[in-house]
């Protein structure tokens, strides 16, 4: 959400860059394409592995070509998450192409769910985020439906646009970032990466998991948006900034705390997923470290 003259975080427009910005899309959508083939390919193929390292490598590819726009922007905090991202990405594949020239390939499988889980959370998200009709249509509906919570509690509040509402006069504007589409995809990912799990289970947990992330973000827009516009923590820029950054920053994290946890007693399978992925990664960092 963004309040009128609210100094807010952009990301880098793609459109600046020209072509290397579709370039870099498509190096995505490629990575996207190859996780899902090593994701869905029965074991008895070893091609899983290479699908599955090239995917992760056109992933790191991806991060690598973020970073112009974020030096740009001299937004340090997600240089550094991208540096990171890069580096795991290009680790992870390493690790993936590994598992063709094993024999005992049961250690690696946990990459295999890795990459589903990366794939489905990443196409979930990258839809919602590239796609226009569907980028529209959630932000849209998450406006009118923040309008209609907000008017049940009684506040003045109107639809003003597509993707704007305004409180007591004062216009608040819905962005992607305000759908919960980032928590949602991560958790469909990790739900879907659940290897064993029987599809009722995965089912649901998942109706314990992302419906209830969706319902309490239309709170947390109808919250702020009225704290804003009705200024209840001060001026309305401070109620803005109290009731964004803090309040339901805070509620937000020990929501997806409880959540993580639940998904994590239902679905053991993805803590032992988990478990296996660090294992091992200290195994192959140790392994290049002592040569």
């Amino acid at each position: 959400m963004q309040a009128a003259g609210a100094d807010v975080f952009t990301v880098p427009d793609k459109k600046k860059y020209g072509k290397p910005g579709d370039v870099i899309a498509l190096t995505l959508w490629i990575s996207l394409g190859l996780l899902i083939i090593a994701s869905f390919l029965p074991k008895s193929f070893n091609s899983r592995f290479i699908f599955g390292g090239s995917g992760w490598i056109f992933l790191s590819i991806y991060w690598s070509g973020q970073l112009a726009g974020y030096i740009d922007l001299k937004d340090y905090v997600n240089i550094i998450l991208v540096i990171a991202a890069t580096a795991a990405s290009l680790f992870i594949a390493h690790i993936t192409f590994q598992a063709k020239n094993n024999i005992d390939k049961s250690g690696y499988e946990v990459f295999i769910s890795l990459s589903r889980a990366a794939s489905v959370g990443g196409l979930i998200y990258f839809m919602f985020a590239e796609v226009e009709f569907l980028n529209t249509w959630i932000i849209s509906t998450v406006t009118v439906q923040g309008v209609w919570l907000a008017g049940k509690f009684g506040f003045p509040v109107v639809q003003t646009a597509w993707n704007e509402l305004a409180v007591n006069g004062l216009p608040v504007e819905i962005i992607l970032a305000c759908t919960a589409i980032e928590s949602i995809a991560l958790f469909s990912g990790i739900i879907s990466s659940a290897t064993g799990a029987t599809t009722a289970r995965k089912l649901q947990v998942f109706m314990i998991s992302v419906p209830v992330i969706y319902v309490l973000n239309i709170i947390r827009v109808s919250f702020t948006a009225s704290a804003y516009g009705l200024s209840w923590f001060g001026t309305p820029d401070e109620s803005f900034h109290i009731s964004e950054h803090i309040i339901t920053k805070a509620g937000s994290l020990i929501a997806l705390m409880l959540i993580s946890y639940t998904v994590l007693k239902m679905l053991p399978e993805v803590a032992d997923m988990i478990d296996g992925i660090l294992k091992m990664m200290r195994i192959e960092f140790r392994r290049i470290v002592g040569k």
